[in-house]
């Protein structure tokens, strides 16, 4: 306010014409932070780290009220035995913007810091992956943005991989555009982070292996797949750089050449719109189905305690002709991340042999467990988790039925010890399910 009636006063012209107010930022257990307190975080401590002894004396000087000055300290060693770790500028300016949500304060915590310092480590390793990809084997120039799109599709030959990754970059172009123009910046970097840590790097990437590394595999199939990791790349770095500026600018001084850019800082670059063109519903829809059938075995391999790099049979019941069409066309993708054995079709008058099961659409994936699992061993294993969990429900239940709890205690507290007895309880005839089926082997 006093910035608007100065301008009008001295200049007759408002400095600005928009304003973004965000929430309180308060520390781990929602104070707000004050001197007076000791609860103040300098944004330069969380960004460079600092020692214990230096941090309590940061604290404890200079105070406006002298006589807190041990409190603070005890709760500072206590807080912070270690002092803080270094965790850089893009962690901490990523987790304000994840938090930035209208009407709400922002709950400043290390842990969350290191969240998204883990993030942007994973953004660091994938940029390794593509330039050790790429770097060494080159892109020629018909395959780089300026010389045409429609060339350098020619060149290629895009697999339904390649596809599903291109049409999901233009609905988180569309999404992080719209939730910047309307200071929605949580959204942004939610949209940012899905797209990165879930799309690209754990999917995409894996999905590249068995592409870049078979012997089988076509040189217009590598090139394709070169040439999206590294187109994919660069416009999530230019999404992403208004959040996190040094991470960005430090891999794009790398991946430019190879995406055939040109100038001195990622900071002048346009930011991405995106490209109807390159939207793909039948490619989301196909490794839709990719990721539910490798999820599928995955959570099977997990339940039953089966390493989950061994390699396993699978029978499928119920496949449609839409089934049997996409397990053919990618049964490289799911014998490479789903380590399956083999894959075999049961026909209909068939009888299912004893099996663990997850269902893929009306598709049922089968994994016998005859031959898989050691029964007696595994038997053993699940009475011993029946047990604990069997002592964690009648503790939760004892606790519930003590009206000195019940009554007194807050009603959040409460209702977190309901939902831990629920959740036991779950986990219990899930146990017991898997347990039946191991006995009938």
């Amino acid at each position: 306010a006093r910035m608007i009636m100065m301008g009008l006063k001295f200049m007759d012209d408002v400095p600005f014409h928009e304003v973004y107010v965000h929430g309180l930022v308060r520390d781990a257990e929602g104070q707000k932070m004050s001197k007076s307190k000791g609860n103040v975080l300098d944004p330069i401590d969380v960004i460079d780290g600092i020692d214990l002894e230096s941090l309590v004396a940061k604290r404890t000087s200079g105070m406006m009220q002298p006589h807190l000055a041990k409190k603070i300290e005890k709760q500072t060693r206590k807080n912070f035995p270690d002092g803080i770790p270094a965790y850089g500028t893009d962690a901490l300016r990523f987790t304000f913007a994840s938090q930035a949500s209208t009407g709400r304060d922002i709950v400043l915590s290390l842990q969350r810091i290191e969240g998204y310092r883990n993030f942007c480590n994973k953004l660091w390793n994938a940029s390794r992956y593509v330039l050790m990809n790429v770097a060494d084997v080159g892109l020629k120039s018909d395959l780089r943005e300026d010389a045409g799109r429609a060339s350098a599709r020619q060149a290629l030959e895009y697999s339904v991989a390649d596809r599903w990754i291109l049409s999901r970059l233009q609905h988180t172009t569309a999404e992080v555009g719209a939730a910047i123009e309307s200071y929605r910046f949580d959204h942004a970097a939610q949209a940012i982070y899905e797209f990165t840590w879930n799309e690209y790097c754990d999917w995409y990437l894996e999905l590249t292996k068995p592409v870049l590394n078979a012997d089988d595999t076509s040189d217009a199939q590598k090139r394709a797949a070169r040439y999206t990791l590294v187109n994919v790349l660069e416009n999530l770095l230019r999404i992403t750089h208004p959040i996190m500026p040094f991470i960005t600018e430090e891999i794009w001084q790398a991946v430019k050449p190879l995406a055939g850019k040109s100038g001195d800082t990622i900071m002048l670059q346009p930011f991405p719109v995106a490209d109807d063109d390159q939207r793909d519903p039948g490619s989301e829809e196909e490794m839709q189905w990719v990721m539910d059938f490798v999820l599928g075995i995955r959570r099977i391999k997990g339940e039953m305690n089966i390493a989950p790099g061994k390699p396993i049979p699978v029978l499928l019941d119920n496949a449609g002709e839409k089934d049997r069409r996409l397990l053919a066309a990618n049964r490289r993708y799911l014998d490479f991340l789903a380590r399956t054995e083999s894959v075999r079709i049961l026909d209909s008058n068939e009888e299912a042999p004893e099996a663990a099961t997850a269902l893929v659409g009306d598709m049922k994936l089968l994994i016998p467990l005859a031959d898989l699992i050691d029964k007696d061993a595994e038997l053993q294993r699940l009475e011993k988790e029946l047990g604990k969990l069997q002592s964690e429900v009648e503790r939760a239940g004892k606790k519930l039925s003590n009206p000195g709890f019940t009554d007194k205690a807050p009603q959040a507290v409460v209702q977190k010890e309901k939902e831990k007895l629920e959740a036991a309880r779950a986990a219990m005839k899930n146990l017991e399910e898997q347990a039946e089926r191991i006995r009938k082997l």
